[in-house]
């Protein structure tokens, strides 16, 4: 392919995933106006079902001494019983729902041809440098998403899932663009087709896992608040309401049950990118370890989900520490592609900036 179509060719890609970041804006704000929805839905019911005491006390609360309120104990019931419901209400089949999720597939389509064309351009695999690397990276995370979603309905994760493509793509096309250049002769190898797809799919597995974590520990809190109402001080009470959308979520154990799986598979993907990346190493730089910054990050993040499965399912660490064990890989990993990419220098500094 001569320059010119390369660069025509490029030009179209960086249009695509202009496109894409405006309509992942889109789909962005069609999620949270469902998560909105879903709290006042939520706030109606609670308020219909708390129990008025006297003039002088909120509705459905109880003063007693020390500037305390307690919610009735038959209120307690019917809203715990309702967050331990695995499905969600009816208005979470909202028409931003569907509309989020309409917005999401057609970004994800405009962002896998920006992908494709920048492979065209470059006359490889669109994953070389920095730039590159979150533009793929961020379609595997989608693609991810969008394939649980089969399986799964976790579009209440949609507005974090777009949220945080949104950020990686804005970073990516700010700060890490770079035109078409040729390959370092190291990266002049199958293995960087293999290697690296299997690291952004683990990647992706991983972002899922994370923000299903992220929702659970939000979601323990607001049912040990509930539980712990009858004898909490006002604030807590109102603490414990605030965000009422997580009423319609699945339990906090549900949601760690599915993140816990989408983190072994992440583990495994990583195990074989570990393994990979060795053999790679081999053939490029005749040794199979050097302690190089990358290798010694990419292992770090192996030990730190391994030590979470393990932790998990044999010594019982479950609910709150293993939903930190999670965040922690994610961020790691987050460390890994945005700080050791950029500042550490070593053999796999391939960042192109």
């Amino acid at each position: 392919m001569n320059l010119t179509d390369s660069a025509l060719l490029n030009s179209y890609s960086l249009y695509a995933l202009y496109s894409a970041m405006a309509v992942y804006a889109l789909a962005f704000i069609a999620f949270a106006v469902d998560l909105a929805r879903r709290s006042s839905a939520v706030g109606a019911i609670e308020a219909a079902e708390l129990i008025e005491t006297d003039a002088a006390s909120p509705a459905g609360f109880t003063a007693s001494a020390g500037s305390t309120v307690t919610l009735k104990r038959p209120v307690l019931s019917r809203i715990s019983a309702r967050m331990d419901n695995d499905a969600a209400l009816p208005y979470g089949r909202s028409s931003s729902l569907r509309v989020g999720v309409a917005l999401t597939v057609l970004a994800w389509a405009l962002h896998l041809a920006a992908t494709i064309m920048r492979g065209f351009a470059a006359d490889r695999v669109p994953w070389a440098n920095m730039y590159e690397f979150a533009m793929t990276g961020t379609l595997l995370i989608m693609t991810v998403f969008l394939i649980v979603l089969v399986r799964s309905d976790l579009r209440f994760l949609g507005t974090f899932v777009t949220g945080l493509v949104l950020v990686l793509l804005g970073v990516a096309a700010l700060q890490f663009y770079v035109e078409v250049a040729p390959l370092p002769p190291a990266l002049q190898s199958a293995w960087l087709v293999i290697h690296v797809f299997v690291a952004s799919l683990a990647t992706g597995m991983f972002a899922l896992g994370f923000a299903l974590s992220a929702v659970q520990l939000l979601q323990f809190r607001r049912e040990n608040s509930a539980l712990e109402a009858a004898a909490a001080p006002r604030s807590a009470v109102a603490s414990a309401l605030r965000l009422r959308f997580l009423a319609t979520l699945p339990s906090s154990a549900t949601l760690e049950n599915l993140s816990y799986r989408i983190n072994i598979i992440g583990f495994i993907l990583w195990t074989f990118t570990l393994m990979a990346g060795s053999i790679w190493a081999e053939q490029a730089w005749g040794r199979y370890w050097g302690w190089d910054t990358k290798e010694v990050w990419t292992f770090i993040i192996w030990v730190i989900y391994a030590g979470y499965i393990h932790a998990r399912a044999t010594r019982g660490w479950r609910g709150s520490r293993s939903a930190w064990l999670s965040i922690i890989g994610f961020s790691a990993v987050m460390f890994n592609f945005g700080i050791v990419n950029v500042f550490f220098k070593g053999l796999h500094a391939y960042s192109g900036l």
